[in-house]
């Protein structure tokens, strides 16, 4: 007969799997900057939420300013975030209807796909394409 974990292993298990997600987390941007203001700087960074500098790749914003309206370049915060739902296995989603513009405007999710109830779920494969493509511009926060 297998053994059932007893309450007291559960809240542990819990607490263990929220500190393991928040030491993952502490390298996500805990201030998002516009893509505008990115482009400006002479080293484009910013902060992540564990107090580590994050760097963005220049090559990628300069890309992003190539393709992207210049309104969507003073709307757009990056990194764009995903994030992930342990209850949804295979997606991500993105919460952010600018990002969701601007990934439209560079032919990386389909113009006809809508947010609802302010999410869109992305397949993983998809989320791990984009973020090949645009690396320092897109992150998975754990939830």
């Amino acid at each position: 007969m297998p053994l059932q974990p007893s309450a007291g292993d559960e809240s542990t298990l819990l607490r263990w799997m929220r500190l393991e997600i928040g030491r993952i987390n502490d390298g996500i941007v805990s201030e998002r900057k516009r893509l505008s203001r990115l482009l400006r700087e002479e080293h484009p960074s910013s902060v992540t939420k564990g107090g580590e500098p994050y760097d963005f790749d220049r090559d990628v914003l300069a890309r992003l300013k190539e393709v992207l309206p210049g309104v969507l370049q003073r709307r757009l915060r990056l990194p764009i975030l995903f994030y992930f739902d342990s209850t949804v296995p295979d997606s991500f989603f993105l919460a952010d209807e600018t990002a969701l513009e601007a990934l439209q405007c560079l032919e990386e999710i389909s113009p006809l796909r809508r947010m609802r109830n302010g999410r869109l779920w992305v397949a993983k494969p998809l989320v791990y394409t984009i973020m090949n493509r645009y690396p320092t511009a897109v992150q998975i926060v754990m939830g």
